[in-house]
């Protein structure tokens, strides 16, 4: 049976990676983001919309403040695989009208070449 444990030092690396996407100095950071992305990356977005890699990677220009809550809450690691990793949390983001939207969250990561690359992202809305 292959071992399904998470070394502490994945889990702080894929936080890290996986909050870098809701920190504008980084999410709008497109060398970065290129780094990050799986070359077959795609997400579903919480809107139903279904996202490619080039519609991802944003340019300087595009950014903009992400008022999200940090560290994300109920962040959850499953191994897939031994180089596989299901990252699963709510993301709630607060919007300039001051509304919260919460959303079910979850990140397919994958070791590649020795780096974790964003294969899978999908968001899921919910009420509280």
């Amino acid at each position: 049976m292959p071992d399904t444990s998470l070394l502490p030092e994945v889990a702080e690396t894929l936080t890290r990676l996986e909050e870098s996407l809701w920190q504008a100095e980084t999410r709008y950071d497109p060398v970065l983001m290129d780094r990050v992305f799986a070359d077959d990356f795609f997400e579903f977005g919480r809107s139903g919309r279904v996202y490619s890699r080039e519609d991802l990677i944003l340019p300087a220009s595009a950014a903009q403040p992400i008022d999200v809550r940090l560290p994300l809450p109920r962040l959850k690691f499953t191994v897939i695989h031994t180089q596989s990793v299901l990252v699963t949390y709510v993301s709630e983001v607060r919007r300039e009208s001051g509304e919260i939207e919460r959303a079910n969250r979850s990140s397919v990561w994958s070791r590649q070449d020795g780096a974790w690359k964003l294969r899978f992202h999908q968001g899921t809305p919910f009420q509280t």
